[in-house]
């Protein structure tokens, strides 16, 4: 688990500020609406939010980053909270998670509501060109959480599941059809998911324009 707050850097394209260093934290943290407390965001257009509550990123998905860029063990990429993710899940993939699904965690409620869209700044800060477009690619996206019920939450707790109204829509299948296969009638079918995040259905109707 990893909070933070925005910083500046610099580099060769100038100043930008994000909150992508996040350190990790051992102790209990609580978590509300917005995420967690002494947690925030740089860019609050496409950052933060009831519906960004919580970054998720799979903690499977660095090994395999590390083969594909050669990267050394001591590589920003591989530290705590690798890409300024919240969470690093051990035991869960875009493959093993619906959108819809209540978790207990804590003592807190949560709900997966969309995939990441990757940032370019996790680029930047990394130094790795091209990331966001290979994570597309490969649909290592990780996931965004909202908070149903505020609580207190640390390192080590479980993701507990409470409910899950849609079996049949993971995580990797919304990357899958909206990013490789654009299909059209399961477009249709997420834009009536009460459970998914309003920019993401801005996002389908930007990615097929016949739904808008």
């Amino acid at each position: 688990m990893a909070i933070g707050q925005p910083q500046t850097y610099h580099d060769a394209k100038g100043a930008w500020s994000s909150a992508i260093g996040r350190q990790a934290v051992t102790t209990p943290v609580r978590l509300e609406s917005l995420g967690h407390l002494g947690d925030a965001v740089a860019d609050t257009k496409n950052h933060g939010g009831p519906d960004k509550a919580v970054c998720c990123q799979p903690a499977s998905h660095y090994p395999l980053w590390q083969a594909e860029y050669g990267l050394a063990d001591d590589h920003p990429m591989l530290q705590p909270s690798g890409i300024g993710e919240n969470w690093t899940l051990s035991n869960a993939t875009e493959h093993d998670v619906c959108i819809g699904d209540v978790f207990k965690v804590g003592s807190a409620l949560v709900q997966v509501c969309a995939p990441r869209y990757p940032c370019t700044k996790q680029d930047r800060k990394l130094g790795l060109d091209g990331l966001q477009q290979r994570t597309i690619a490969t649909l290592r996206s990780g996931f965004y959480l909202r908070v149903l019920q505020p609580g207190a939450v640390q390192v080590g707790d479980s993701l507990e599941l409470v409910e899950r109204p849609h079996p049949s829509i993971t995580v990797h299948k919304v990357n899958q059809h909206l990013h490789h296969e654009r299909d059209e009638a399961f477009g249709r079918e997420l834009l009536a998911v009460p459970e998914l995040a309003s920019s993401w259905k801005r996002i389908i109707q930007m990615i097929i324009p016949s739904l808008a």
